[in-house]
């Protein structure tokens, strides 16, 4: 239990990508050569599939930031530059939610059964160009492709879900006080929706979000990651192939503070969901450092072996040492790897710490990064106290042969979420949110729905 409650501190590995040559050797430059035209090939496959899309999506319209100004979007195993995208801002952000407010009145119109097949529509879509939205998610994102395969299928499933859901928004009727009354409870959308997504799983952060949305009526306004723009794009493009209306789905990325405030300052958006940490990770391991080390194969996520990819950036890296660092020179030692990889770039060696304490970075603040902290404890109530002893409140795992122990301490963790022997515990078919500083509300399941719903009480009267 030791090691998952520690795991739990690694922040799910949130950031388990690596890959890229190192420039001061022969070999790493024909290594990085042979990965260049890996990607140029793959780039080439999205390009011919209609799914590269650079320009943001406003009322059904592909569009230029105003102003003419584009980011790079590069990818991380590499360095090199994927596609220049338009750099939005405020003013784009406001057109975005004007159009979602005005299709909000037809959309949210349509019977549910419309919106489902709409809906299960874009699902297919997703599914029959599984490989190209694998392949650019492992281009901008640094993810294996074995992992980015499983998060396009993951991603897709809550479309399918939700699709089928929206058929099934009931209201309720209530037994009347009076015998001239009747009583009546009505589920109505919101309207339009603020979606602000991370980088870590940029397909599934937005159909979890957009999904339960579009099936209750909702117009969206998507705000992805500028470090991982593409996958949502190219989602997006599927969304208008598949008969979602123009003005249903809007995409604006670039600046993030005006988008940011733009969604918050108006009056048209009435909700906003956002994640700006990982959701749950794809592995957690227990054992030993030798078994972590023979796990875990670094590398470019288009190579078939590769476990672990780059992190998103230098910033991220620069992130992980300083958590390394504070915890080291506090009496934590490093049992594996704690440094860059040879590799270069923004990679980073599989770690594991030993001996870490409660006033260290490690155990407080979420590391991003493949680094898994242990935190030894005498009994079952000082891990409990330990892994409650946090603000957040996502995720946590115990691992334990004992079925008295395991509900014991799953129901003493503050936590929205509790894996019992198993480190991949979201669907779709379970509420995904936590407790404390970790969020409100819930994604996934029917309880999402209620998220994008809001609650109408009817009296009515004289009816003798």
């Amino acid at each position: 239990m030791a090691m998952a409650m520690a795991m739990r501190r690694a922040a799910a590995l949130g950031a388990r990508h690596i890959l890229a040559a190192s420039s001061t050797s022969s070999s790493g430059v024909l290594l990085r050569r042979h990965m260049s035209v890996d990607a140029g090939a793959a780039m080439e496959k999205v390009r011919a599939a209609g799914l590269l899309r650079t320009q943001g999506l406003i009322g059904g319209k592909w569009v230029d930031a105003y102003d003419g100004k584009t980011i790079e979007v590069q990818n991380p195993a590499t360095g090199e530059t994927l596609a220049n995208v338009s750099c939005m801002g405020s003013k784009e952000t406001s057109d975005a939610i004007a159009s979602a407010h005005s299709t909000f009145y037809s959309w949210s119109k349509l019977t549910a059964n419309e919106r489902s097949k709409a809906l299960r529509k874009w699902h297919d879509l997703i599914i029959s160009h599984k490989e190209e939205l694998a392949l650019l998610m492992t281009l901008e994102q640094g993810k294996p492709m074995k992992e980015a395969l499983g998060e396009v299928t993951y991603g897709a499933s809550f479309i399918e879900y939700f699709a089928e859901e929206a058929k099934r928004i009931y209201g309720d009727i209530i037994p009347p006080t009076l015998s001239d009354r009747r009583l009546l409870v009505l589920k109505q959308p919101v309207g339009v929706v603020g979606a602000v997504t991370p980088w870590n799983f940029p397909l599934a952060m937005i159909t979890r979000k957009v999904g339960p949305a579009l099936a209750c009526g909702c117009t969206v306004v998507v705000k992805p990651s500028e470090f991982t723009p593409l996958t949502a794009l190219a989602a997006a493009d599927l969304a208008l192939q598949a008969g979602i209306p123009a003005g249903a789905i809007n995409v604006v990325m670039g600046n993030a503070p005006e988008i940011g405030d733009a969604l918050l300052q108006s009056t048209q958006v009435r909700k906003i969901t956002f994640t700006g940490s990982t959701a749950v990770g794809k592995k957690l391991m227990a054992g030993s450092a030798n078994t972590v080390k023979k796990s875990l194969k670094v590398g470019n996520g288009l190579e078939e072996s590769t476990s672990q990819g780059p992190l998103i950036n230098e910033a991220a890296v620069q992130k992980v040492e300083k958590f390394i660092n504070d915890a080291t020179s506090k009496g934590a030692n490093i049992m594996l790897g704690g440094k860059r990889h040879s590799l270069g770039m923004s990679f980073y060696e599989p770690t594991v710490v030993g001996n870490v304490s409660n006033d260290m970075l490690l155990f407080r603040e979420e590391v991003f990064g493949p680094v898994a902290p242990l935190v030894p404890f005498k009994t079952e109530e000082d891990a409990i106290r330990m892994a409650n002893d946090t603000n957040a409140g996502l995720a946590a795992y115990i691992f334990t042969k004992s079925i008295p122990r395991s509900w014991h301490v799953s129901e003493a963790l503050e936590y929205g979420l509790v894996g019992v022997n198993e480190g991949i515990i979201s669907t779709e078919v379970a509420p995904f949110g936590g407790v404390k500083q970790s969020g409100l509300g819930r994604e996934g399941s029917k309880y999402g729905m209620d998220e994008y719903l809001e609650l109408k009480y009817i009296c009515m009267g004289n009816l003798n």
